[in-house]
């Protein structure tokens, strides 16, 4: 039966709902049920939602495989094999939840509430089964709290500096630009409902060029490949610069109403000539002239950036450097100018009463950051004071690092797989004295590790709404099967965790759609003019809502930035008051200092993980047709580096620094710039050679700013794996 039937067969009912993933696309989806067995058949992209267009990616369009998968978590479990095992036997839920409050009192009435930590991030979008419920709990329970800092934090605060909030243009107006540049954004694998907009813009004209390490995907579409060595995007950046302002090509109107700072900052990118950046990027002198002079030459020019280049020692600079280059040439002021890196801050949403931090009474407990889990998790009193969050150069560590971890429960996330400096998180998890609760739909390399695993439900089985980060639709999801065997909804573990515990808060009584509900009526506190027309009445009867913003929506045209001189900060005194350069500067990366420390050598590469086309972070690594699509853990090498380390594509590989060995098969290519080696990411441990994957060279190091992690600046050193006869 054709999907276009399913609406008007009798058997069958049609539900709408939103994609939970961590991708920027946040999909709408119409699911078909059966109304006798209540089983769903089919999953496809809303037809009417603007930006997914009917279509969903390879991945989630396979989602109700992931559903109904035969290793789904379905009960309640309780460990009986050693910590890390993976031996469980069922058991009640009444049996969990009381084994829980027990062990959760206990450490409480002996070390403090601080003693449980919660880990969790974008295993799902959602704002109730996200952080909704679970941070009423951890309020009520007066818990560590956590700074989610692993994903994009670092460019996130690069780019407020710099404009003020994080919004950026409307996806769909890139159908309208002459120039694109994808900058560090492999389009077709992590944002793949952009490239047809792109497409179209290409056909009509535009040129694309994308800027990155790796030929990707997305490169081999473009017009061109602008191979740049990894970290190095703040220079460039800083040499696109001189050359916009050395050779006259600047808005002078627009700057000068919509910008501060535009003197010193031509004095500082006065040294940075393209012969200076050269050896940092790798890219041509010539070729960076070009570029500078194309992209004030063509109007409109977009560009796209994404994480990936912000996840190095001075990420958050290269972001705020990139920001500068719409607001000197005033891209902003035309329909399929400017930048986008997230849309998240048009999505103005007050959530206090949703999450209801006022049931901390007053409290204020110590805050971990979340890449620090393996310090986290130590007892060693230094380990811990390292864990707590340090946003900030000015910012102090505490000289009393309060109690170690004796509860830790995870959710949303898979740590095991997912977190640097892998093998003190094993460590920590491997801890007798530590009790972990995780809430799992499959037994990842985390669940293994737990004392108890409860069972979630997925996307299909639950109600809550999501927020993009790369459109302006806010999308409400439906449940469209009841839940699979006894899994519960986050928000629904997280109430019984509650009412185990005693908590007797009115609010632990609201159901979900009450919850949800609320927010979107609360008037007084979405008072953002952006929400006017977004009622729960509307998302109930379409769907997904667009913000109530002008069509052109463009933020900057007029200037009237929200930063705290009203215009784009060239030169930010908040930046100066933090204890960085109020300027664009460069940070070199940990590859390019460890270099420069040991003379160069020839020997070191510098290692990124950029996602597996066919993962989402650890996500669909234990659905087979994807694991088979991505043929085992590799290691991408270009011919030059392969060959003077007599390696060949096929053969195994040991990829070392001081955290240790990974052993991947070498796939040996020049789809990547000389010096880089590339790990698709990101594979259980369970799935990979010896039990670890590229994570377990990954350092807890910070970047710059935003106290984020350096997943794509780790040096390593390459060999044949030897094998004994």
């Amino acid at each position: 039966m054709s999907r276009e039937h399913y609406a008007s067969d009798p058997r069958l009912r049609v539900v709408t709902g939103t994609c939970p993933h961590d991708c920027p696309d946040t999909c709408a989806w119409q699911v078909a049920v059966e109304r006798e067995s209540g089983k769903a058949i089919d999953i496809w992209g809303h037809a009417e939602h603007p930006f997914t267009a009917g279509k969903l990616c390879g991945k989630v369009d396979h989602y109700l495989e992931r559903t109904y998968h035969v290793d789904r978590l379905t009960t309640p479990l309780r460990r009986v094999g050693r910590k890390g095992e993976g031996r469980f036997e069922p058991i009640t839920w009444d049996a969990a939840l009381a084994e829980i409050a027990t062990r959760t009192r206990a450490a409480v009435a002996e070390h403090g509430p601080e003693t449980v930590l919660q880990y969790s991030y974008a295993g799902t979008m959602g704002l109730l089964q996200g952080e909704g419920m679970a941070q009423r709990f951890f309020h009520r329970l007066g818990a560590t709290r956590l700074a989610r800092t692993i994903c994009a934090t670092a460019g996130m605060q690069g780019l407020t500096y710099t404009q003020g909030r994080r919004l950026g243009m409307d996806p769909l107006d890139f159908e309208h630009s002459k120039l694109i540049w994808l900058w560090g954004s492999n389009t077709l694998t992590s944002n793949m409902h952009l490239w047809p907009i792109i497409a179209k813009a290409s056909k009509q004209g535009a040129r694309v060029v994308v800027i990155d390490p790796v030929r990707t995907r997305t490169a081999k579409a473009a017009d061109e490949w602008v191979g740049i060595r990894p970290g190095s995007d703040g220079a460039l950046a800083l040499a696109l610069m001189h050359v916009l302002i050395g050779e006259d090509l600047v808005d002078h109107e627009y700057v000068e109403r919509a910008s501060v700072g535009f003197a010193a900052l031509a004095e500082r990118v006065a040294d940075w000539t393209p012969e200076r950046a050269e050896p940092i990027t790798g890219i041509a002198a010539a070729r960076i002239r070009e570029l500078a002079r194309e992209y004030a030459g063509t109007r409109p020019a977009a560009i796209r950036i994404n994480y990936g280049l912000q996840r190095h020692r001075g990420g958050g600079m290269a972001v705020r450097n990139i920001a500068c280059l719409p607001v000197l040439t005033g891209s902003w002021r035309e329909r399929g100018g400017g930048l986008q890196l997230s849309s998240s801050g048009a999505f103005n949403l007050a959530l206090a009463g949703l999450e209801r931090p006022d049931l901390l009474a007053g409290r204020t407990p110590r805050t971990f950051n979340m890449i620090r889990l393996g310090d986290a998790l130590s007892r060693d009193a230094e380990d811990l004071r390292r864990a707590h969050l340090r946003e900030r150069p000015i910012d102090p560590l505490p000289e009393q690092p309060g109690p170690p971890v004796h509860v830790l429960f995870v959710y949303n996330s898979n740590p095991a797989a997912v977190a640097p400096d892998q093998g003190k998180v094993v460590a920590g998890l491997a801890r007798e004295d530590l009790f972990t609760v995780v809430l799992e739909h499959f037994q990842t390399d985390t669940a293994d590790w737990a004392d108890i695993v409860l069972p979630a439900t997925t996307q299909l089985e639950h109600w809550d709404i999501v927020k993009p980060y790369g459109h302006l639709y806010l999308g409400l999801n439906r449940p469209a099967i009841a839940p699979v065997g006894e899994s519960r909804p986050n928000s629904e573990i997280f109430r019984n965790l509650a009412q185990a515990l005693g908590f007797d808060d009115p609010c632990f009584g609201e159901s979900d759609e009450s919850i949800l509900a609320q927010l979107m009526h609360d008037q007084q506190a979405q008072r953002d003019p952006a929400f006017r027309t977004i009622t729960w009445e509307a998302l109930l009867e379409h769907g997904f809502m667009r913000l109530d913003v002008p069509t052109p929506y463009l933020p900057f045209a007029a200037g009237e930035f929200p930063t705290p001189s009203g215009k784009a900060e060239l030169y930010s005194a908040t930046m100066l008051a933090d204890g960085y350069d109020p300027l664009p500067t460069y940070e070199p990366c940990e590859v390019e200092r460890t270099r420069a420390e040991q003379g160069a050598s020839d020997d070191l590469l510098h290692c990124i993980s950029p996602p597996a086309h066919s993962f989402l972070n650890s996500t669909f690594v234990n659905v087979g047709k994807f694991a088979m699509r991505e043929k085992g853990p590799q290691l991408l090498m270009h011919p030059d580096d392969a060959a003077a380390r007599a390696i060949v594509s096929g053969c195994e590989v040991e990829v070392e620094n001081e955290r240790g060995v990974v052993c991947l098969r070498a796939r040996v290519s020049d789809e990547v710039v000389r010096g880089t080696v590339v790990a698709p990411s990101i594979w259980w441990n369970k799935y990979s050679p010896g039990g670890r994957n590229i994570n377990w060279l990954s350092p807890p190091d910070e970047t710059d700013m935003g106290a984020g992690a350096i997943f794509f600046d780790v040096p390593v050193r390459v060999r044949m794996r030897e094998v004994e006869a």
